[in-house]
């Protein structure tokens, strides 16, 4: 926080300050009569990076966030694209020789890019033991804001939120348990602003859905609206049509899955919203669907012998108590 505070003492004022000294020795093609006359320089941004670095306790605690990363994006929502980044650029003709793709790598890590217009954000381990997220504006109207220097703090808090929003998506996956209060409002009929909230039951193969199309859009800059219907109905595997998709985006609003953004017919997940996703997606696909195929491959052989067990006991009590057909 120390440290935090000292860099935050950094801003246009500083930087007029210093450039202004440099431009007193420096050469310009501005003479005294311009400069009697009004005119002067007037600074820009160019290029602005905001950084964020957190340190695990232990290096494998690292290894191990990036592994759950990259399994939960493989996986969840069952996204149609996944890119894998390459330390080198492909160039289309013959000349480029073999490479290897490096899924998790003890010198390198993992390597997280998101890009948006002419801006990204990278995320990736460092040295080992830590986790750190750079947001890189190459041009400030990308996230609305003016090139003037003067703007730089509204800049870096734009940018602080887009780090903190891709850390906060990441912690959902980490850890996405529902309390009993929160699961029962979702799961059942309430009354919301006075009106009557439909359930989001859990199991529902619509329901279901729609979790699984939210969980692939967690990241979506551009917020969520009726185009996800396509997401869903491929995860439906029925038709799907408009009135539904609307009738949804209804009941999770008024749910507090999703909100309206301001002056517009688009959506953006709320906090409760990305952990009632994660958390419905995950326990769905990756625990009560295995578990009712374990008597089967590609269940681990010792579940499949214990599953055999436990069906030839419950054999003998349906025999002993004579209930068979």
């Amino acid at each position: 926080m120390a440290l935090q505070a000292i860099c935050d003492r950094l801003g246009p004022a500083q930087i007029e300050a210093f450039v202004a000294d440099w431009l007193a020795v420096l050469p310009t093609p501005l003479s005294g009569t311009d400069a009697a006359g009004g005119y002067r320089w007037q600074l820009s941004m160019r290029q602005v990076e905001v950084s964020r670095t957190m340190v695990f306790t232990a290096p494998r605690h690292a290894r191990g966030f990036f592994e759950a990363l990259i399994a939960d994006n493989l996986d969840i929502g069952r996204p149609n694209h996944v890119e894998i980044i390459f330390g080198r650029k492909v160039a289309r003709d013959k000349t480029t020789p073999a490479f290897r793709t490096a899924i998790d790598r003890y010198q390198r890590g993992v390597v997280v890019n998101v890009a948006f217009k002419n801006s990204r954000a990278k995320q990736y381990h460092k040295d080992g033991r830590a986790l750190r997220v750079e947001t890189v504006i190459n041009n400030p109207t990308d996230l609305g804001v003016l090139r003037r220097l003067e703007h730089l703090p509204e800049l870096q808090a734009k940018a602080r939120d887009a780090n903190r929003r891709l850390l906060d998506t990441q912690r959902v996956g980490q850890g996405c348990l529902l309390a009993s209060p929160a699961f029962e409002r979702v799961a059942h009929p309430t009354v919301e602003e006075g009106q009557r909230a439909p359930a989001l039951r859990f199991g529902d193969p619509r329901v279901m859905a729609l979790a699984g199309a939210l969980c692939a859009n967690l990241l979506a800059v551009t917020g969520i609206t009726n185009r996800i219907r396509a997401r869903v109905a491929e995860l439906l595997g029925v038709d799907y049509t408009p009135a539904q998709m609307s009738h949804d985006l209804r009941r999770l609003r008024m749910k507090g899955v999703i909100a309206r953004l301001p002056g517009t017919n688009t959506y953006a997940l709320t906090p409760d919203g990305m952990r009632i996703a994660v958390f419905y997606t995950k326990l769905h696909d990756r625990l009560l669907r295995p578990l009712t195929a374990a008597n089967n491959p590609p269940a681990p052989l010792p579940l499949r012998q214990a599953m055999r067990t436990i069906d030839t006991h419950f054999e003998d009590y349906i025999g002993q108590s004579r209930l068979a057909a």
